[in-house]
């Protein structure tokens, strides 16, 4: 997993998004739904209307960064539909991504598909540092 540093601002659009936006069309919403700054180093979490796709869209200083993820089973624990964005910690945001329940931390059962291997030890971005790379 990805995890942001722990002074990362972390904000999650509780209404949900249209999932065929790009990195500029959730930089308008940013701007125009959330009233906030895209280009201000917070991360932006958008929702689709099933729930089980997510978006995150940040700026790292020299571009917009659009990360996505869908569920292939649930989905994402999403606050109640209102207008508006609600904070999330960064520790929040990585249970959310994990598609656990970030209110009660509770893991669901993994998704198993007996056709493919799990390579989930291949995207375990977190441990790396400059030394290893």
């Amino acid at each position: 997993m990805i995890a942001p540093g722990s002074g990362v601002r972390v904000y999650l659009a509780t209404q949900p998004c249209d999932m065929r936006k790009g990195m500029d069309g959730l930089a308008a919403q940013v701007q125009n739904v959330l009233a906030a700054d895209p280009f201000s180093g917070a991360l932006f979490v958008f929702r689709g209307k099933r729930g089980d796709i997510l978006k995150i869209l940040a700026w790292d200083g020299s571009g917009l960064c659009l990360f996505a993820k869908r569920l292939e089973q649930g989905k994402f624990v999403w606050p109640p539909i209102v207008a508006g964005r609600l904070q999330l910690t960064p520790a929040q945001l990585a249970l959310l991504v994990e598609g656990i329940d970030w209110r009660r931390t509770v893991a669901p059962l993994p998704a198993r598909n007996p056709e493919f291997p799990v390579f989930a030890s291949l995207f375990q971005f977190h441990n790396l540092s400059y030394a290893t790379c």
